[in-house]
């Protein structure tokens, strides 16, 4: 079975980039199904049968740890199903988010660029109007689409919303159909007044309290009346696509907002864990935002299980694969104490660094008869991957202008066959900016961007970056902050803001867990 690769970024060559294009353009060319491309014939594909058009669900958590799971080397919080899924699959070490927060590592994943090029470069603030979506990025929705894929986005958008003139809602990104949040302050609140569905509001028996905190148009706050928890609405109607696309091809993207933690509601009650019952750990002398911390990383384990149930259910099992990760690395926020579940794992720091804890995420794929039970990728792979894995998958090609590998033969057991990236990057504007660049085995870190000292790690040898080599290698830092610079392109909507600050995360231990 012979597989190609599609859209391969070639760092340091610079591809033709087209700053603005209609959608109708847009749409034009990714109309094209590619049958043959790097050798890859239409009687091969024909081959993939009865794998044609596999079913792609993408399950994203959200601020959940690489050490959050017990297959990653979680010891307190319960993932039974997750661990099975590992079991039956393959389970990455070196898989990264988009960012270091939600909304560009969202806008990564959905456009297949980095941060260098994609659009939506970080959490707006009250200017909601630049963290959205254009008409002429293309996401991984429309693009299979276009394959002939049934779309639906469960969960956490983040990158429209709302406002007057926006361009990014689901809807018009290529999803057919949308159920949750825009906005993600309102995303931040587990018993909200009302979810989304498509662009109507569905109002729901919760009563809130605004916190006073805007976030674009909307104001963040807590229920002072609980009813109906999103998550499990979210879950639902998840399940409920799953139903009712059983006959075609679908994408479902489930964006689940566990185990972030309601903000503004840890500011108005001292607890910003919200989850209707705290099950398995409700008797152990833990305070209570530990206990919801670790119960809502279970009720998503339980919740996810339901979904692989399904699946068998139908008969589609075997023609679905199944990938979980996280946005970012693991959050101290909501009240909890992160000490007490080693989010982090062997890493170094946590969301909003650019160290491994804050970008490094779990990621398993689960494809029965087609992805070895209990397999172990070292493939370094990123969210803006999707985008060229399931353009391979559905035997389409990927937009010219994205950063991608697909890591499809990673997925079938070929690493043979596997491409890689000749280096990853990111970049984050808070806390007085910093950039990031992951190279074969060499790490390296500036704050602030383009001016800092440049950090350099092997992380071969120094998994936990406790020692840094760059006085030791200045050719390497040379050529990791060309990379740097070949990797940025300007954007009028994003700069710098706020000052680094003298002490950063603590090393972490190295030590792998798996």
């Amino acid at each position: 079975m012979a597989f190609s690769v599609y859209c391969i970024n070639i760092p340091l060559l610079h591809f033709l980039r087209t700053p603005s294009m209609s959608r109708t353009i847009k749409r034009l060319l990714l109309t094209h199904v590619v049958l043959g491309f790097l050798g890859t014939t239409a009687v091969q594909l024909a081959a993939r049968a009865p794998t044609d058009n596999p079913n792609i669900i993408f399950i994203m958590a959200d601020d959940l740890g690489y050490g959050d799971l017990g297959c990653y080397g979680q010891q307190t919080i319960k993932t039974p199903v997750l661990d099975k899924m590992a079991a039956e699959g393959l389970r990455f070490r070196n898989y990264y988010a988009g960012c270091t927060v939600c909304a560009s590592s969202r806008s990564v994943l959905m456009t297949g660029q980095h941060m260098g090029h994609t659009w939506v470069r970080g959490n707006a603030g009250a200017d909601a109007s630049i963290q959205t979506l254009r008409p002429e990025d293309v996401t991984v929705a429309e693009l299979l689409k276009t394959a002939g894929y049934k779309t639906a986005l469960c969960g956490k958008w983040g990158l429209g919303d709302d406002i007057q003139g926006n361009t990014g809602l689901p809807q018009d990104q290529g999803f057919d159909i949308f159920y949750g949040y825009l906005n993600q302050v309102h995303a931040h609140n587990y018993y909200p007044e009302f979810l989304w569905r498509g662009k109507e509001k569905e109002k729901l028996r919760n009563v809130v309290q605004g916190s006073g905190r805007k976030y674009g148009s909307f104001e963040g706050g807590w229920a002072t009346t609980r009813i109906d928890y999103s998550h499990d609405l979210v879950v639902a109607e998840a399940l409920k696509f799953i139903n009712t696309s059983k006959a075609s091809p679908f994408f479902l993207y489930l964006a689940l907002t566990i185990p972030h933690a309601n903000n503004e509601g840890s500011r108005g009650t001292g607890d910003g864990q919200e989850v209707p019952e705290y099950g398995i750990y409700d008797k152990l002398d833990w305070p209570k935002q530990d206990k919801g911390q670790a119960a809502m990383v279970t009720r998503m384990d339980r919740d996810i299980g339901t979904i692989l149930q399904l699946l068998k259910d139908l008969g589609i099992d075997e023609n679905t694969v199944v990938m979980f990760t996280s946005d970012n690395g693991h959050h101290n926020e909501g009240g909890h104490n992160p000490a007490r579940f080693d989010p982090n794992g062997p890493l170094r720091g946590m969301k909003r660094d650019l160290y491994e804890g804050g970008i490094r995420v779990p990621l398993i794929a689960r494809w029965p008869g087609q992805t070895k039970p209990n397999t172990i990728s070292n493939h370094i792979g990123y969210f803006g991957d999707l985008m060229g894995t399931v353009a391979e998958l559905a035997g389409a090609k990927a937009p010219q202008q994205c950063d991608t590998v697909s890591f499809a033969p990673s997925l079938l057991g070929q690493p043979t066959k596997q491409h890689s990236h000749a280096y990853l990057y990111w970049e984050f504007y808070e806390r007085g900016s910093k950039q990031a660049v992951r190279a074969g085995d060499w790490k390296a870190v500036r704050m602030p961007m383009f001016t800092g000292k440049t950090e350099l790690y092997n992380l071969a040898q120094d998994l936990g970056e406790s020692n840094n080599l760059a006085a030791q290698h200045p050719e390497m830092v040379s050529q990791m902050e060309a990379m740097m610079k070949d990797a940025h392109t300007p954007n009028p909507n994003w700069k710098p803001r706020g000052a680094v600050s003298p002490k950063q995360p603590e090393p972490g231990d190295g030590k792998p867990r798996f």
